[in-house]
């Protein structure tokens, strides 16, 4: 039996193809790029929390306002490939997949996504988030 599974599993073996890792240029600075500023307000009865998803899987915090607060998120624009990016410490550029507020705490079950045109926004947009216990709204 034993020597049965270890036979399969070096047929198997056999199959695996290997994964060729290539470098990665990470952009950064923002030469060429637009600075977009979010201009939101809180009019919930709560704290907010608002994200960037940043990869399919990661998500980094932006920024938090309490009830009645103002906030501003800083976006870079790259009007040739219409990405939106948010800068690390290093100055790196993380391209910006979905862009969300939620109640703090709970703010991926109760966000709400701010659309991001993949044309140039103007220099300042405003933004307004209010809702329901369940669901924040933000536009």
């Amino acid at each position: 039996m034993l020597r049965n599974l270890v036979f399969a599993l070096v047929l198997s073996a056999s199959t695996v193809h290997a994964v060729e890792l290539h470098h990665v240029e990470v952009r950064t600075g923002t030469d060429g790029l637009s600075p977009v500023s979010l201009a939101l307000n809180n009019a919930a009865g709560e704290a907010i929390a608002c994200s960037a998803d940043i990869a399919h899987w990661y998500s980094v915090e932006l920024a938090t306002a309490a009830p009645g607060a103002d906030i501003r998120i800083e976006l870079w624009f790259d009007p040739d490939t219409g990405t939106y990016s948010v800068l690390n410490d290093k100055r790196e550029n993380l391209p910006v997949e979905r862009l969300w507020c939620g109640f703090e705490g709970r703010a991926y079950a109760t966000r709400a996504q701010i659309e991001l045109e993949r044309a140039a926004l103007p220099a300042e947009r405003p933004v307004s988030c209010a809702g329901t216990a369940d669901r924040l709204n933000c536009g």
